[in-house]
């Protein structure tokens, strides 16, 4: 046996060029007068112009899904009713038209409240407490009125002229007490704005108590059965300071809607800014004025 000329070939060198002839050459396809000559059995051969069927093939190897359409089929697009396209409508400055989360309120503080702002922040609303804080004192001029009306009549019979007018006294007396309730309740607001809250009370002895926005750490409200039924309930605002001079404000109307007011005022301004129509440009005009 002779020497053989050259250095015995690489097994490595004979896969690589195995491999590139089989990428590169093309893939017979088994013709309907011959044999199948595809080197990969089992896979799925078809005629020469035999158009591959529109579902593609599915020879249990895959997922098993065919994704057959009907070519006549057209598309339809989805449905959406009124009430979805109600919330998706937009004016001209880009507020929706739906049905509106907050009511109006006036732009423009009263007499009572704008001496207590300062020019640079801007009015958000101002709220009576709800008129059941008024059911106490009325509920107790309307007693004391059959009560000591009944004893003037009584007394009136029996010729005692003192007592009468004792009982007269008593009753101005507590007239005098409604009156006063009446009045503490109209002067008494509670007033938001970009800034802070504020509350506002008090006839003779004027009291304002006021916490920023930026330091409430927590805010929530309470309704009672009775809260829930008439509308109104107790807010509770929590600061990151020890001493608050606002803490707990009872009887305010609508809860609900005040508490979204503040919260969106805390965290979306701008929106609160477009929703009132108030832009930049108008406050800089109003502050320079």
């Amino acid at each position: 046996m002779g020497n053989p000329s050259g250095p015995p070939p690489d097994p490595d060198d004979d896969a690589e060029r195995w491999r590139r002839e089989r990428d590169t050459e093309p893939i017979p396809r088994a013709r309907p007068d011959g044999p199948d000559d595809s080197p990969y059995p089992g896979a799925p051969s078809y005629p020469d112009g035999t158009p591959y069927p529109d579902g593609g093939f599915d020879d249990g190897s895959r997922s098993g899904r065919t994704w057959d359409r009907d070519p006549d089929e057209e598309y339809r697009p989805p449905e959406i009713s009124e009430e979805e396209l109600a919330g998706l409508r937009v004016d001209a400055s880009g507020m929706p038209l739906g049905p509106r989360r907050v009511l109006p309120l006036e732009d423009e503080p009263t007499a009572l409240v704008a001496r207590y702002l300062f020019p640079t922040e801007r009015y958000r609303g101002e709220w009576k407490r709800h008129k059941v804080y008024l059911a106490t004192p009325i509920l107790i001029g309307l007693a004391a009125t059959f009560v000591l009306g009944y004893l003037s009549g009584f007394l009136a019979g029996q010729q005692i002229a003192g007592l009468t007018t004792v009982a007269v006294l008593i009753w101005l007396g507590v007239m005098g007490y409604v009156a006063w309730k009446v009045a503490d309740w109209f002067f008494d607001r509670f007033i938001l704005t970009n800034k802070r809250v504020m509350v506002v009370n008090g006839i003779i002895t004027r009291r304002v108590a006021m916490m920023p926005l930026a330091r409430v750490t927590d805010m929530k409200y309470e309704q009672s059965p009775l809260g829930r039924t008439l509308n109104y309930g107790t807010f509770v605002l929590e600061s990151a300071g020890q001493d608050q001079a606002l803490r707990e404000v009872k009887y305010l109307p609508n809860p609900n809607e005040l508490y979204l007011r503040v919260v969106e005022e805390m965290y979306e301004p701008q929106a609160v800014e477009a929703r009132l129509g108030k832009e930049a440009d108008e406050a800089k005009a109003d502050d320079g004025a």
